[in-house]
């Protein structure tokens, strides 16, 4: 199989400016991988090339890099899979979200900075038991999926709220804080979901499910920072801009069967609020030029009795 790999190359120590993209033509066999090739590159055609890899097996989570824009593991990801039909190059680049070190090796220290910052550790309280702390099965099968995360960087790699603000936790540190809110030999889930609940957390995720597309191996990210929101929530954690957002977001569907787009910006800010609502002025007068123009007066969407019933139903299963 004939194979054309462009690769987004960066040297630090070179002449050359900045990034840049440099193709490389070979025969591979059919089943290789994009890790094949670039090792391949590497051993046969150019031997400066710079990448990390080990297991070559979907375990260890270093080659994760992007791949046609995506986010994925090189040694799990086949050539074929990816080849372009129009019959161009597979463009592989280095892991996004993270300073670039030289080729496709970028620096992890942001990934582990924010997962030191959740505290990864268990934190029970009371006497210490004889033997071990123990835990219900169906517990620690519920966070089997969450516990599956190998640190790849993935997710972190193509979350979008990264690449505007590196305040956030990202995708991988907040499922990994919710592994152990969601132990029960963990104690001090009160404090985890107060700090969580902070700028930077939970409410900073905008849902756009990159880091579910992207993650190797199933652990939903998104899912799990979604349900910490409710437990946040439920936790009393409700005086945040996300969680007036969240239930006034709730209460106008439960209400009318339709979003109350008008009025949801004042239930989330409050009315008073002045200096929130200038912030939103460009926005609104945006919809307005794109012909977004929420009804100053709200209807109830018919049949708005059967959407309350799915309300109540939701409740009465909690």
């Amino acid at each position: 199989m004939e194979v054309t790999l462009s690769v987004k190359r960066y040297d630090p120590e070179a002449n050359r400016q900045g990034p840049y993209y440099q193709e490389f033509g070979f025969d591979i066999d059919d089943n290789a991988t994009v890790l094949d090739g670039l090792i391949k590159v590497r051993e046969e055609i150019d031997g400066s090339l710079a990448l990390r890899c080990s297991c070559r097996s979907a375990i260890c989570g270093s080659c994760a890099m992007r791949v046609n824009g995506q986010a994925m593991l090189a040694c799990n990801t086949k050539i074929a899979d990816v080849q372009p039909s129009n019959g161009g190059p597979v463009v592989v680049e280095p892991a996004g979200n993270m300073g670039l070190v030289k080729d496709l090796v970028v620096e992890f220290d942001i990934f582990w900075d924010k997962v030191r910052a959740i505290e990864p550790w268990l934190q029970p309280e009371g006497p210490e038991p004889e033997a071990e702390y123990l835990a219900p099965n169906e517990d620690m099968l519920h966070l089997a999926g969450v516990m599956s995360c190998i640190m790849c960087g993935a997710c972190v790699s193509d979350c979008t709220v990264l690449e505007v603000d590196d305040n956030f936790l990202g995708p991988a540190a907040l499922a990994k804080a919710y592994r152990f809110v969601a132990d029960p030999r963990d104690d001090a889930d009160n404090e985890r979901l107060g700090e969580l609940n902070e700028y930077g957390g939970v409410w900073d995720c905008t849902r756009c499910m990159q880091c579910v597309e992207v993650c190797p191996k199933g652990v939903a990210p998104m899912d799990r920072i979604m349900a910490m929101r409710d437990q946040a929530m439920e936790a009393g954690y409700t005086n945040t801009y996300g969680a007036r957002h969240a239930k006034a977001f709730a209460d106008s569907i439960e209400h009318s069967g339709t979003l109350d787009e008008l009025r949801l910006p004042i239930k989330t800010f409050g009315m008073f609020n002045i200096k929130e609502m200038i912030k939103l002025a460009p926005v609104g007068i945006k919809a307005q030029l794109a012909g977004k123009r929420p009804p100053i007066i709200h209807k109830k969407t018919p049949g708005v009795e059967n959407i309350r019933r799915i309300f109540k139903k939701a409740e009465d299963d909690k």
